[in-house]
């Protein structure tokens, strides 16, 4: 959706795939939703050129300037067949909230890796326990308790969902304002396109919510205080526990190396991960900047250093031939390599593990890969 650290304005534009009649525009601008929309003149021109493109079997999906972008989303082949263009729009409507999120500078990070973010919670089997309980006396099995979009934890069949919807369900509850309590029509995209679903959210503790994922059973009536309190009440002190956990993702006084400012570990079978940029505030640079490199360097090492996953369709007979002589680590310096100046970044691939460590200008290069597998060992038992 445009360049990482990008000052300019990015607009999203969705056209009907059809017609070319926009159905929305959203803009961001450093990271926060913009007032500058484009004007329709604008508009007319980009469905000029992705229609006359069209018919020469050419895709146009960014324009771009000095200072903008605008990135060209075509309607779903669900969406060709519309009836009602003003209808459609009220309800495209409903999205905004998640559409500005991606847009936005966000704290999350499943949108770039399709990977689920999730937090390690101090007292974790004590909440799965209690879960598990509560799902069976609700009547549905796809249950998940979210702290500020991250997944604290989940039922079995919530983990079983398909991508994108395992990502898209905790972002969007994350996106929403403040409500005690929610019933929430949604499609999922790989699960269920046509026929929506009911999500529904409770909130326990500001910023932690159960989420349930249902069909007509059960009415949101039927999950009153009175259930709630007999599950959730006995846990209140692990369920404080859970809030410092929406940014920092890893457990009070987890030990980490005073070098590292940020870390993405991703677990690639299970498509779940554990992002922060928490350790070392008082140091360069900001927590903004810091995810900023993070997402860019997983971008240039899962293009360039480290193969598809086993078992992607992509994934040609040759490149699952040479994949062993793929190098599994790799390192990049912004500045010079003397210490003391610029910041490193090193990526560590083990198993179906793959760690991104950001780290502090002090950090000398000959140890950048002992540090990262250290680092590896110790959160291997996390995820």
């Amino acid at each position: 959706m445009g360049e990482e650290g990008t000052e300019g304005t990015i607009h999203l534009l969705c056209l009907a795939a059809s017609s070319g009649v926009p159905l929305f525009c959203r803009s961001s601008r450093g990271g926060a939703p913009a007032r500058q929309q484009l004007p329709f003149s604008v508009i007319g021109s980009l469905n000029g050129v992705h229609m006359f493109g069209q018919n020469l079997e050419v895709q146009l999906s960014s324009s771009r300037t000095e200072d903008t972008t605008v990135v060209l989303l075509v309607g779903l082949e669900e969406l060709t067949n519309i009836r009602n263009v003003e209808r459609l729009k009220k309800e495209l409507r409903a999205s905004y909230r998640l559409i500005d999120s991606f847009l936005g500078d966000s704290e999350l990070i499943g949108d770039l890796t399709q990977c689920v973010d999730c937090v390690v919670p101090p007292e974790g089997s004590l909440l799965q326990e209690a879960l598990s309980g509560f799902a069976e006396a609700a009547g549905t099995a796809f249950i998940s308790l979210v702290v500020s979009g991250r997944v604290v934890a989940a039922t079995e069949s919530w983990w079983r969902l398909g991508m994108p919807e395992a990502v898209l369900l905790p972002w969007l509850v994350g996106s929403l304002p403040p409500q005690a309590a929610r019933d929430y029509p949604v499609y999922l995209p790989h699960g269920s396109p046509t026929v929506p679903h009911r999500l529904l959210t409770l909130t326990l503790l500001p910023d932690l919510e159960l989420c349930l994922l249902c069909g007509p059973q059960p009415p949101l009536s039927q999950l009153d205080a009175q259930l709630l309190e007999r599950w959730w009440q006995p846990l209140l002190e692990p369920l404080r526990g859970c809030l410092p956990l929406g940014t920092r993702a890893l457990p009070a006084g987890f030990p980490l190396h005073t070098d590292i400012l940020g870390l993405l570990l991703l677990h690639l079978e299970l498509k779940r991960c554990l992002f922060t940029v928490e350790p070392s505030r008082d140091k360069e640079p900001s927590p903004e900047h810091r995810r900023r490199l993070l997402r860019s360097f997983y971008t240039l090492v899962t293009a360039t250093h480290f193969p598809p996953e086993p078992g992607q369709p992509e994934e040609k007979a040759e490149e699952a031939i040479h994949r062993a002589q793929v190098a599994r680590a790799c390192y990049l310096v912004l500045g010079t390599e003397e210490p003391g100046t610029g910041w490193r970044l090193v990526a560590l691939q083990l198993g179906p593990r793959r760690l991104l460590l950001l780290l502090s200008a002090q950090s000398p290069t000959y140890g950048l890969r002992g540090l990262a597998t250290h680092t590896l060992h110790a959160l291997t038992p996390l995820l």
